[in-house]
């Protein structure tokens, strides 16, 4: 059984939201992934919210651009956590998608990342599940550890070999 549901308005933002999954695939965390438009197809929506919870999801991140609706309609539905990750937009930078979801009315929480912040709405998630779940706590911790190793490795690598080199590696 999945325990978080991504959900997207457009197959636009998929390479945005796909970020999201690979990080669950990374944590061992089941998923179900879809595009329902909450303005072009409410019923569609108004079920995949109210049925969430049935199908076992923990979590639901909502990816949106534009007007941005998607997150905060599946937070007023869903009881559990939604996270809300806004799609940069062409026409104002995606800043729209963020006041959009993170301006939230009283009651009606959502928990937002950067825009095209899908890796981190995928993070995210995990330490949500992670609360009643070791497994998935584990693991959090080892990736924590991993980009700890990774900044070391970058920060020898500069101080061995001065930071023109450095940079020279940098653009191949």
């Amino acid at each position: 059984m999945a325990k978080v549901g991504i959900v997207m308005g457009s197959d636009s933002d998929l390479e945005i939201m796909s970020k999201a999954a690979e990080m669950l695939e990374k944590f061992g965390i089941d998923y179900d992934m879809t595009v329902i438009s909450a303005h072009r197809m409410p019923d569609i929506f108004f079920d995949y919210a109210k049925s969430a919870k049935e199908k076992g999801y923990k979590v639901i991140i909502a990816g949106a651009g534009g007007a941005a609706h998607l997150p905060g309609m599946a937070a007023a539905i869903f009881p559990l956590p939604v996270i809300g990750v806004p799609i940069h937009t062409k026409s104002l930078g995606g800043v729209d998608s963020l006041y959009s979801i993170v301006q939230m009315p009283s009651g009606i929480p959502v928990a937002t990342v950067a825009i095209n912040g899908g890796a981190n709405a995928g993070i995210l998630a995990a330490k949500i599940l992670a609360v009643s779940d070791e497994e998935i706590l584990k693991k959090l911790e080892d990736y924590k550890e991993s980009l700890k190793d990774g900044v070391v490795a970058k920060k020898e690598k500069l101080e061995k070999v001065g930071y023109k080199e450095y940079l020279n590696d940098m653009k191949k």
